[in-house]
């Protein structure tokens, strides 16, 4: 087994000038999408629309602008909400304190949804338009966010079999146990595995909506699986049947996914340039 090698969480010092690895991996996840969202724009549908309806790169950035600031006010209502929704009710002013921590990947992801209506009706596109070209940009994102964690020593696993070659002692978590790096496990699923098949997924003509369902049913199943190996929150353990908050709030963004899925099966099927083909 491993033991976890400390590292220390800032990463440059210069003066009273702090520069924390956890900020990096959130601008190198804000790059990434940047990134992404350039070559996306030479992707079908994206490619072939023209006048008003054209994607720019101006586009790219004024979505992930809103979409930072839904990340944030999302993530930090959802924790409160989903997570500790008794305490936040007799300390509502503490739901601003962000800097103490606490936020909640479901709730940024209500909050991005929230921004991307914002911007389709600003822009008068469609929003499924929108959420397909956004899903195969964010796992990157959600890929830097686990190795902070990993820098961090947060969010260790459960714990595991010491045979287990990758097996890691978190001395932080209160134990000398060998545990899950369940943060790695996240990266490898919710990040690199995701961003692979929805990147090639999204290559070749979806219909409209498609795309996006596949992000939900994706990282919901990854995540879901992830869990399993993951410590869940000291004061709220295991839920119901067995399962964590987390796998509980996957549920139904999976059942979003498959209906998204199924309702887009009405459009017809686009190809190249614009020109389509009898629905199937």
């Amino acid at each position: 087994m491993l033991l976890y090698p400390h590292i220390d969480p800032v990463a440059l010092q210069i003066g009273p000038l702090a520069v924390h690895w956890y900020g990096l991996t959130y601008l190198a996840a804000f790059g990434l999408f940047l990134l992404l969202g350039n070559l996306r724009l030479r992707h079908e549908p994206y490619a072939s629309l023209q006048g008003s309806a054209a994607w720019t790169r101006k586009d790219v950035e004024d979505i992930l602008f809103l979409g930072v600031l839904g990340v944030v006010a999302g993530g930090r209502l959802g924790y409160c909400l989903f997570y500790k929704p008794g305490y936040y009710a007799t300390h509502p002013l503490e739901i601003l304190y962000i800097w103490q921590g606490g936020m909640s990947f479901h709730g940024g992801l209500l909050g991005v949804i929230a921004s991307m209506v914002w911007f389709a009706r600003s822009r008068h596109r469609p929003w499924l338009q929108v959420a397909d070209f956004v899903a195969p940009c964010v796992p990157t994102g959600l890929a830097a966010g686990r190795v902070g964690n990993f820098i961090n020593g947060e969010l260790w696993g459960r714990f595991a079999d010491a045979s287990l070659p990758w097996a890691m002692v978190f001395p932080q978590s209160g134990s000398m146990q060998p545990r899950h790096p369940s943060q790695v496990y996240q990266f490898l699923l919710e990040g690199v595995l995701l961003f692979v098949v929805l990147w090639l997924y999204a290559r070749r003509p979806r219909r409209q909506g498609e795309v996006a369902a596949a992000f939900l049913v994706g990282y919901g199943v990854l995540r879901f699986v992830a869990e399993f190996f993951r410590e869940p929150d000291n004061f709220l353990g295991i839920l119901s049947l067995g399962m964590s908050m987390g796998q509980w709030l996957c549920l139904p963004m999976v059942a979003a996914g498959v209906w998204m899925y199924l309702r887009a099966q009405s459009a017809p099927l686009p190809v190249a340039r614009g020109v389509v083909v009898a629905g199937r």
